[in-house]
C-alpha cells in the first residue's frame, strides 16, 4: 500500500477511535508530557492554520517550538469534543499530499498516545509499522536516540542499525525512537541501558 493509502487507513481508525471516547476519556493524560487526550487532538489539528495564523503564534512566543506547539494544542483543546472530532474528520491533515510519510509517523505515534493511557491497545498493520520504524518522524529527533545502535522488532519484519541491539515490539521501538520513555521496559537487549540514559 502507498504512504497515502495508509495514512488514510491510519486517520480513519482514529477517527473511529475519537468518536468512541467518553468525556472522562477525553480529559486522560497522554503519553505526551502535559497533554491530555484533547490537546493530542488540538495538536493534529495544527495544519488547519493558515501561514499567517502560525506565524503570530510563532512571533507571540519567539519561535520556541515547544511553546508554540503547547499553545496551539490548547487552543484547539478548548474546542467541545464534538467539534475536535469533527475538525479533526473534516478539515485536518491537509498536508498529507505532500508530506504522507510524515503525516503518517506523526499520526501513528499520536494515536499509541492516546491508546496506551485508555488501555485501548490495537494490532497495528505491519506495512505501516514498518514504514515509520523506517522512517520515523524527523522533528522528533529521532537519531538523538538511534544513532549507533542496533534495533530489531519481534513481531514484524524489520531491522536496522549497527552496535548493541535492542529488541522488541515493533510498536514499542516505534515509541522508543520518539521519546517515549514508557516502552522501555518491553525491550530488551545490551543497549537498552543506553537508549534509557538517552531517553532521560
Amino acid at each position: 500500500m502507498s504512504y497515502r493509502g495508509m495514512l488514510a487507513a491510519e486517520r480513519a481508525e482514529m477517527i473511529e477511535l475519537l468518536r468512541g471516547l467518553t468525556d472522562a476519556q477525553w480529559d486522560t493524560e497522554s503519553l505526551c508530557a502535559g497533554w491530555r487526550v484533547r490537546e493530542v487532538v488540538g495538536h493534529l489539528l495544527t495544519d488547519t492554520l493558515g501561514p499567517p495564523a502560525y506565524l503570530r503564534a510563532a512571533i507571540q512566543h519567539r519561535g520556541n517550538v515547544d511553546r508554540i506547539n503547547n499553545a496551539l494544542a490548547a487552543s484547539f483543546a478548548a474546542q467541545s469534543t464534538a467539534e475536535l472530532v469533527d475538525s479533526f474528520a473534516h478539515r485536518a491533515g491537509r498536508l498529507s499530499k505532500y508530506s504522507p510519510r510524515l503525516m503518517l509517523a506523526d499520526l501513528l505515534v499520536h494515536q499509541q498516545d492516546i491508546r496506551r493511557p485508555l488501555g485501548l491497545p490495537r494490532t497495528i498493520p505491519a506495512d505501516r509499522l514498518t514504514a515509520v520504524l523506517s522512517h520515523p518522524d524527523p522533528f522528533a529527533f529521532p537519531g538523538r536516540r538511534t544513532k549507533g545502535l542496533r534495533f530489531v522488532a519481534t513481531d514484524v519484519d524489520w531491522s536496522a542499525g549497527d552496535g548493541p541491539e535492542i529488541r522488541g515490539p515493533g510498536e514499542a521501538l516505534a515509541l522508543a525512537m520518539v521519546g517515549r520513555a514508557v516502552v522501555l521496559d518491553e525491550l530488551t537487549g545490551d543497549g537498552v541501558p543506553e537508549l534509557r540514559r538517552r531517553s532521560a
